[in-house]
């Protein structure tokens, strides 16, 4: 039997022992925080309940995509510059790219598992990299479980 696991039958009246040094989910600082999942020291807490950390994985998706266009200015330019020089056609090669989509990130412990998004926003790059740093110090506290 693991520590977490209660000796007998839990019920309102008699809460759960938990190892020393351990407080009930909702009472630890966060640590790190991924749109709505929070890692604390020992907790794992997600809206659909909490979990003990040990045990825990954390993925990270990269569900964003970037759009390349000719933005409307550059082709009311190039129309009107058509009309009286050619070289009005060179508004056409601006392009402007867009960036929609958001980074999921999926937390399981055992047959526990949540998912949770943070949309795209700017950098698509830097957003990535952030998300990945905050996910590395996760499983760097999880090791420490």
């Amino acid at each position: 039997m693991s520590a977490l696991q209660p000796s007998g039958p839990i019920d309102a009246a008699t809460p759960a022992t938990l190892p020393p040094g351990w407080a009930p989910a909702g009472q630890e600082p966060a640590l790190v925080q991924f749109g709505d999942i929070t890692v604390t020291e020992h907790w794992l807490i997600t809206p659909a309940g909490s979990a003990p950390l040990r045990g825990t994985q954390i993925f990270v998706t990269d569900m964003t995509r970037e759009e390349r266009f000719i933005p409307a200015w550059a082709i009311v330019f190039a129309v009107i510059g058509f009309f009286f020089f050619l070289i009005g056609l060179l508004f056409l090669l601006v392009k402007d790219t867009r960036t929609s989509g958001f980074m999921q990130i999926s937390v399981t412990n055992g047959a526990f598992t949540y998912q949770s998004a943070e949309l795209s926003r700017g950098n698509r790059t830097n957003q990535l990299y952030e998300l990945q740093n905050r996910a590395n110090f996760a499983r760097g506290v999880i090791a420490r479980a």
